[in-house]
């Protein structure tokens, strides 16, 4: 019983119980646009991987936008979101110079 979680108290104060609320939803968006940018980034990856440059290419269009919403909320650092399109971008125009592999 030792290592159980101390139980959270409630706030005294309205404002505090509101910002209790209002970290409830904001978390929850958050969280859900954080699953969403992995999700973007990971398919792109998928596709790479699988050699499939017009899905890449697609994967990519879609992600950027992604990326670049989730930055702006702050949910990842902006140096973060573009350091991550950067390298999704270079993974993509490598895919599209390399030769064919499967016809060989």
């Amino acid at each position: 019983m030792a290592s159980a979680k101390p139980k959270k108290k409630n706030p005294r104060l309205a404002s505090g119980r509101k910002r209790v609320r209002q970290d409830v939803k904001l978390n929850a968006a958050n969280t859900s646009l954080r699953s969403k940018y992995r999700t973007a980034v990971k398919n792109v990856e998928k596709a790479v991987l699988a050699g499939d440059k017009t899905k890449a290419a697609e994967a990519f269009a879609k992600a950027q936008s992604i990326v670049d919403t989730v930055a702006d909320k702050g949910i990842f650092h902006k140096n973060k979101a573009a350091r991550d399109k950067s390298r999704l971008s270079a993974k993509v125009k490598n895919l599209a110079l390399a030769p064919e592999k499967a016809a060989a």
